[in-house]
C-alpha cells in the first residue's frame, strides 16, 4: 500500500472513531435504554418489551404517526409537483429568470421557526388571510383550519410545501437543464404537444433528479418538529402532534427517558426498513 494511502486513512482515523462513538454508541445507548424503566435518569434495570407495548395503547403517540404519515404524503408529493411546475415555467425562459428563481427559493433560505411563526400569523383567524376578507367586506369568508383539530395538519403541510417547493425548483430546474435541446427539437418534428413530451420524454429523464428531491423532502419529513412546535405546539390537544415532539415532550417534560427512547427506536426501525430496500435497489442498478 502507498504511504499516501496510509497517511489518508491515518489522517481519516478521528472523524472515523468520532462517527463510530457520536452516531453509532450513542444509537446503540438509546435502543439499550429503550429496554429499561428509565423515568427521569438512566436505568439499568430492564422491563424488556413494555415501553413499545406502551407505545401500542398510547393514544398520543397512533395520533403523531398517523399525522407524520398523512403530513408526509401530501408534502412530498406536493412538493415535487409544485416544484416541477415552478422548473418547467423557468425552463421555458421567461423574462426576470433570475428574479423568479430568488423569489420561489427564498423561503428555504428560512429555518422552520421563522417559517412556522409567519404562517401561524397568516393563518389566524384574528390576525391573518380571514381578517383581512372580513375587513374588506368578505364577512362569509372563514379560514379557521388552524384551530380545528380536523384541518390542523394541512395548514402544517401548506406552510412546509411553501418552504420547501423552491429547492425542488432548483433541482429539478438542474436537471432540465442538462436535457439535450435536441430531444426538444426531435419532439417538435415529431408533432408531439409540449404537454406530451413532458409526461412521455422529460420526466422518465428526471428520474433521478426526482429521487435526490424526494429524498432530500423525506428527511425533512421524518425530523419534523420545529415547525409543528412553532405553529401549533402540538395543539388544538394533541391534533397536530408528530412523533419528533412525542420524543422531545417525555424526554424533558414528562420525565420518561424509557418511553421517549422507545419512540425513537421505532421511528428509526421505520426509518431503515423503508431506506434499505430503496438503497439495495439503487446499489444493484449501479452495478448492473
Amino acid at each position: 500500500m502507498k504511504s499516501s494511502h496510509i497517511n489518508a486513512q491515518i489522517a481519516l482515523l478521528p472523524a472515523i472513531l468520532i462517527a463510530l462513538v457520536v452516531y453509532c454508541g450513542t444509537t446503540g445507548w438509546t435502543i439499550w435504554i429503550s429496554f429499561t424503566n428509565s423515568r427521569m435518569l438512566p436505568s439499568s434495570v430492564m422491563v424488556g418489551w413494555r415501553n413499545y407495548l406502551s407505545l401500542i395503547g398510547n393514544e398520543r403517540w397512533v395520533v403523531s404517526v398517523t399525522n407524520l404519515f398523512v403530513f408526509g404524503a401530501l408534502f412530498i408529493s406536493a412538493a415535487l409537483v409544485l416544484g416541477f411546475l415552478l422548473a418547467a415555467m423557468i425552463d421555458r425562459h421567461v423574462r426576470a429568470e433570475s428574479l423568479f428563481r430568488s423569489v420561489f427559493l427564498y423561503p428555504f433560505s428560512m429555518s422552520f421557526i421563522v417559517t412556522g411563526l409567519a404562517w401561524r400569523w397568516l393563518l389566524d383567524p384574528t390576525l391573518g388571510i380571514e381578517k383581512l376578507a372580513h375587513a374588506i367586506g368578505f364577512s362569509w369568508f372563514h379560514f379557521d383550519w388552524l384551530v380545528r383539530p380536523d384541518r390542523v395538519i394541512y395548514t402544517l403541510v401548506l406552510a412546509a410545501v411553501w418552504h420547501a417547493a423552491g429547492l425542488v425548483m432548483a433541482i429539478l430546474l438542474a436537471g432540465l437543464r442538462g436535457i439535450d435541446g435536441e430531444i426538444w427539437k426531435a419532439a417538435r418534428v415529431d408533432g408531439l404537444p409540449v404537454w406530451r413530451t413532458y409526461i412521455s420524454v422529460i420526466l422518465p429523464m428526471l428520474t433521478g433528479s426526482f429521487a435526490t428531491a424526494t429524498l432530500l423532502l423525506a428527511t425533512s419529513v421524518v425530523r419534523l418538529y420545529d415547525l409543528s412546535v412553532a405553529m401549533t405546539n402540538g395543539g388544538p390537544g394533541v391534533a397536530s402532534e408528530v412523533p419528533a415532539k412525542f420524543v422531545m415532550d417525555h424526554l424533558f417534560e414528562r420525565a420518561n427517558v424509557g418511553l421517549a427512547t422507545a419512540a425513537a427506536s421505532t421511528m428509526l426501525v421505520t426509518i431503515v426498513a423503508v431506506a434499505a430496500p430503496w438503497l439495495y435497489y439503487q446499489q444493484r442498478g449501479r452495478r448492473t
